[in-house]
């Protein structure tokens, strides 16, 4: 089963996965850096396809 990660060192922190994430899987911390929550995933790739650095990816 594919399921998404994030590059904590590519990532630039710009919010566009967590617009279009449906379950809030991924969301800013206190310090506002990505997180990810892979509990709550549902791997719809909607953060995937708008990640502009391609930080995001289905493995």
């Amino acid at each position: 089963m594919e399921k998404v990660e994030v590059n904590q060192k590519q990532c630039i922190s710009c919010g566009a996965c967590t617009s279009v994430c449906p379950t809030e899987a991924l969301y800013f911390d206190k310090d506002y850096k990505i997180k990810y929550d892979s509990s709550k995933c549902t791997n719809c790739g909607a953060c995937v396809k708008v990640c502009p650095v391609r930080a995001i990816k289905k493995i």
